[in-house]
């Protein structure tokens, strides 16, 4: 999701009433997926406040949360430690949160439940006022001291604040309509609030009775109102969360009252003093136009005030201008800190880790070595913000400069400047915080640089760099259990480069080892073993037990073992009908030959319907090994001539089932052929083979030249055009490259020889007619 300000750049306000943070939140997303861990090495949590992280450079709405979704609890830990704090030891904290809260439940849940607190505070209200014993006070007369009067006063703002919680609160659920904004009209009772702050003289419960009123103010039909008492008493109020809460009230109503360069300013001062309300106050922040947003600069009182504004600024357009700015009014500007995350995040965007030029129209996609993807990358590098950072770094003056020092250092990797970045990755280490994921930052990037600086492997820099590679492909994965650190992307993009390496020095099993594809989109299987001289070397290779370092590391990584090629040669060798070829082979996969066929591979049906199949009753599974050996049995029965049909028959529906057509395609679904409910998900040699019926047709046909009656022609007679089916459609779409520009020729079948000689010759047969009952092609054909 890209954001635009400014003339074409201004944003066009989208905000609900009142520009406080509407609670319509749909179902999410947009063109991009939220996952910078995979296409990026600088995790901004490392040295930024937690209060950014929604506004660190995302793809989602807001960072790791896509929408804002804490309208209702935002606050809900500051409200119990405050009333904990005031009431002391008088309530325990489990009852403050009760009555502050309700109880915890699940979300959809029994809304009674939730809101049997609201019910008891209500009746310990009216128990004050008229002296009654009721329900809820017996019950918390046992355990409070009701006579107490913080106790008193707890209870009763509670019941106030819950009035007008009734407006306040939103449903907790996402909606494609908006949302009318519901208005509290008991202006007595706002009155009657307003009242309790005048005169009372307990400062905790002035302070919250101001805030109340304001609120109040804010959801009543006045909301003018809101505004005057703010304006009126906000000298005499403390600069804590609800003074900034209230601020930001202020500054909806003047976005509904068209004061958009008012509205702006105040919402940055909420943004600079109060960091729980950042995303809510970046989302709300709205100029209109240049001039708009020039007045609201010229409204700032201070250094700080601009700086807060550039800092919003900068979320919405430029990360180098708004830097710029902010350095000049307050070098230790915490603002800087998210900025400068957001400027490093997008310089990663724009660098190629593929290493591979993307397809153009007519021009597919090209391979590059080391050197030019370096170049390439080098030229990516955004001249203006690298020298800014640089000219910050080198001042060492920000708030922290380890922050600059290290993300200078990766920007310098980025750029080719491999000796500059270990200089700043040293400094960054003498003066850094020592946390877990501080140290894990430093090391991933100096990696990368050490990484960056190989044009070629020899054995003095392949030792360099074996602890890393250790560290990112074994121990991370098992260790880290944390979320924000970054390093899949240096994971993979550090297997593409030994890759390329390897690529260059003509190493193709290593070249296959690091550069193994784990995210194909089709699942479409591994081509680098359709070549046998690749195969056999890469057997060689993960058979051998004198591997270097590096090797050991490369061969700990690769998904497949020697038992997947092992079954990838069973399973060619079986297509093949090198049936003890494929016996030897599959029985050195491991468990993998006891893998139970889901249908019976020896059945022929007249429709094919695997699911029928797999749920159909066998009386005997086979296992592959077994299915195996019962095909080798058959073919040494045929060749002593021994019950020709019936072997011929059986070993024609074994190989058809396990093409793409039959009921066994778990057969071939391997990682190496691949997997998919259509041929056409699989590589064209995988297709090939899996959509192949000949072998079915040889044995079809030798079964029809040895049987004996009309039914066991008849049977083989459809069978076979089964196969002839199978072959039309093969060719009629086996050379289609683009599925968009087909053209329907209304031709669903044909009248194939079967067809013909089924209807010619055996219609007197019964298993014609059960042809006709459950073949709709065949009964369509015979109808005509």
């Amino acid at each position: 999701m890209k954001r635009i300000f400014l003339n074409k750049l201004f944003l066009v306000s989208s905000v609900a009433l009142f520009a406080v943070y509407g609670i319509i939140y749909a179902c999410g997303g947009g063109d991009d997926w939220d996952f910078f861990g995979y296409n990026s090495n600088f995790t901004p949590e490392t040295f930024t406040d937690k209060s950014y992280s929604p506004l660190f450079l995302s793809g989602d709405v807001f960072y790791g949360i896509g929408f804002d979704t804490q309208h209702n609890s935002r606050f809900n830990e500051d409200l119990k430690s405050d009333w904990n704090t005031y009431l002391k030891a008088k309530v325990d904290t489990a009852t403050v949160s009760y009555f502050l809260i309700g109880d915890l439940v699940p979300r959809y849940s029994d809304e009674a439940k939730a809101a049997k607190n609201k019910a008891e505070i209500t009746d310990l209200h009216v128990f004050f006022k008229t002296k009654k014993a009721n329900a809820a006070s017996l019950k918390w007369g046992k355990k409070l001291n009701l006579k107490d009067d913080k106790i008193k006063s707890f209870i009763e703002f509670l019941y106030l604040a819950q009035k007008i919680e009734t407006v306040s609160i939103g449903e907790d659920y996402w909606s494609y309509d908006p949302v009318v904004a519901k208005t509290f009209n008991d202006l007595k009772m706002i009155q009657s609030i307003e009242n309790v702050y005048n005169t009372t003289s307990d400062a905790f419960l002035k302070n919250r009775y101001w805030f109340l009123t304001v609120k109040a103010y804010f959801y009543s039909s006045n909301k003018p109102k809101t505004v005057e008492f703010f304006n009126k008493t906000e000298k005499s109020v403390a600069k804590n969360i609800l003074y900034y809460r209230a601020l930001s009230y202020v500054a909806g109503i003047k976005y509904q009252q068209k004061k958009y360069s008012e509205s702006n300013y105040l919402y940055a001062q909420v943004f600079d003093k109060c960091p729980e309300m950042r995303v809510v106050t970046a989302y709300s922040f709205h100029p209109q136009n240049e001039t708009d947003w020039n007045k609201s600069l010229a409204m700032a009182k201070d250094n700080k005030e601009k700086a807060a504004l550039w800092a919003i600024h900068g979320y919405y357009k430029d990360e180098t201008q708004a830097i710029e700015k902010i350095y000049e009014l307050d070098t230790k500007s915490e603002h800087l800190n998210y900025l400068l995350t957001r400027l490093v995040n997008k310089q990663e965007q724009d660098i190629n880790n593929s290493f591979e030029e993307s397809a153009k129209e007519n021009v597919s996609a090209k391979r590059l070595t080391v050197a030019e993807t370096k170049e390439l990358n080098k030229s990516k590098i955004d001249k203006k913000a690298f020298d800014l950072v640089s000219k910050i770094t080198i001042a060492s003056n920000t708030e922290k400069p380890y922050l600059w020092n290290i993300a200078l250092g990766y920007l310098q990797t980025l750029k080719g400047e491999y000796a500059n970045a270990d200089s700043n990755f040293d400094k960054t280490e003498k003066i850094m915080p020592k946390t877990e994921l501080a140290k894990y930052q430093l090391r991933l990037l100096r990696f990368v640089n050490n990484m960056s600086k190989l044009d070629k492997l020899t054995n003095a820099n392949e030792k360099a760099i074996l602890a890393d590679l250790n560290w990112l492909y074994q121990e991370l994965p098992k260790t880290y259990k944390g979320q924000e650190f970054r390093y899949q992307n240096a994971s993979s993009w550090s297997r593409s480069y030994l890759a390329t390496l390897y690529k260059a020095s003509e190493n193709p099993v290593m070249t296959e080892i690091f550069g193994e594809s784990r995210y194909s989109y089709w699942n479409d299987g591994n081509a680098f073993y359709d070549n046998e001289k690749n195969l056999l070397a890469m057997k060689a290779f993960l058979a051998k037990t004198d591997k270097t370092e590096i090797e050991k590391i490369g061969a700990g990584i690769y998904s497949l073992k020697l038992k997947d090629i092992n079954n990838f040669q069973a399973v060619q060798a079986t297509f093949k009908n090198k049936i003890p070829e494929a016996i030897a082979f599959i029985k050195e996969t491991d468990s993998v030959q006891y893998y139970n066929f889901l249908g019976n591979p020896f059945n022929g049906n007249v429709k094919d319907c695997h699911d029928c199949e797999h749920a159909a009753y066998q009386k005997k599974k086979y296992s592959q090994i077994e299915f195996l050996n019962t095909i080798k049995a058959m073919q040494d029965k045929l060749a002593q001539k021994e019950d020709v049909y019936t072997n011929s028959l059986l070993l024609g529906n074994a190989f058809y089932n396990i093409t793409h057509f039959g009921n066994g395609r778990t057969f071939y679904e391997i990682s190496i052929v691949g997997y998919g409910s259509s041929p056409y998900s699989f590589r064209d040699s995988m297709k090939k083979m899996i959509t192949n019926c000949d072998l079915s047709k040889m044995y079809y046909q030798k079964a029809f030249e040895a049987a004996t009656t009309k039914e066991q022609k008849a049977k083989c007679i459809y069978l076979l055009a089964k196969c002839e089916r199978n072959d039309y459609y093969n060719k009629k779409y086996n050379n289609v490259t683009n599925w968009w520009s087909v053209e329907d020729d209304k031709i669903n079948f044909i009248a194939w020889t079967g067809f013909k000689a089924l209807k010619k010759d055996y219609s007197d047969t019964k298993y014609y007619q059960d042809v006709i009952a459950e073949c709709g092609y065949f009964k369509t054909y015979i109808n005509q």
